[in-house]
């Protein structure tokens, strides 16, 4: 690991971070992340400065925990997932969702350490959704389903918060690392349950017609696609990616909160 390239290029990302560490010079900011780095604390070095570059905005740490909130309960599903007997088939579906547990849980710490203080406790969950997916820890069909829900929904959700991290440029490089990974589980776990890995049209397949909404747009950049281009809509849905606002990812989100 080259800690001179890692910090260079978080400089180049936020020329003006170093600016905004009140009081620290950059001479004790290299200094420290060094000491934490050769304790084995790099990320935890690297979260802190991030935390302290961007502890007066407030409207970054909301998107954080925003993002928390949704990787809390992914976490907690695959976890339990992967923990009930009989529930996740040995072979390639096991292997997905223990990978994908590896990435969500590494998330969560992440989004921990970035928010230090300001993180919010993880909640308790209730995985059936108020009882509508009542065997989903039993019956792998509804775990699939329940599943993609999740995936497809972080998603859109990463996708929406993205012009509110425009002010923390460090912030947002990370938020869209993290989205592009969920975008890859989404698409396999779709195809898990049989399905394409992209959405054509607003097509709920058997999960809430709330994770969909707003799929069906046919105009991008203010162009009607299938007029323009004489495409179906289903070609047109299936190679753009709607957002969901914060509110309509926190409806589709809160029954899974107990």
């Amino acid at each position: 690991m080259n800690l001179q390239n890692i910090l260079n290029e978080i400089e180049q990302v936020d020329a003006d971070m170093y600016d905004r560490l009140d009081h620290v010079s950059r001479r004790h900011v290299f200094s420290n992340f060094l000491k934490k780095a050769m304790a084995g604390a790099a990320p935890v070095a690297f979260a802190a400065i991030l935390n302290k570059s961007y502890a007066q905005n407030s409207s970054v740490a909301d998107v954080l925990n925003f993002a928390l909130l949704l990787e809390y309960l992914e976490a907690e599903f695959y976890n339990k997932g992967l923990a009930a007997p009989g529930l996740i088939p040995a072979g390639v579906g096991r292997t997905v969702y223990t990978q994908i547990a590896k990435h969500e849980n590494a998330h969560v710490a992440l989004l921990q350490s970035a928010l230090g203080g300001a993180a919010i406790a993880k909640p308790a969950f209730d995985l059936t959704y108020k009882g509508a997916f009542a065997d989903v820890l039993t019956n792998y069909q509804t775990y699939l389903a329940v599943s993609q829900a999740l995936e497809d929904t972080g998603v859109r959700a990463y996708k929406g918060q993205a012009g509110a991290l425009i002010s923390a440029p460090a912030v947002l490089t990370v938020a869209l690392q993290i989205h592009s990974v969920e975008a890859r589980h989404a698409a396999r776990v779709r195809m898990l349950r049989g399905q394409k890995g992209y959405i054509v049209n607003a097509d709920s397949g058997g999960v809430p017609a709330a994770v969909y909404a707003g799929e069906d747009n046919v105009t991008q950049g203010g162009v009607n696609l299938v007029t323009a281009t004489g495409m179906s809509a289903a070609r047109v849905t299936e190679a753009f990616d709607e957002p969901l606002t914060k509110a309509q990812v926190l409806a589709i989100a809160t029954p899974f909160l107990a």
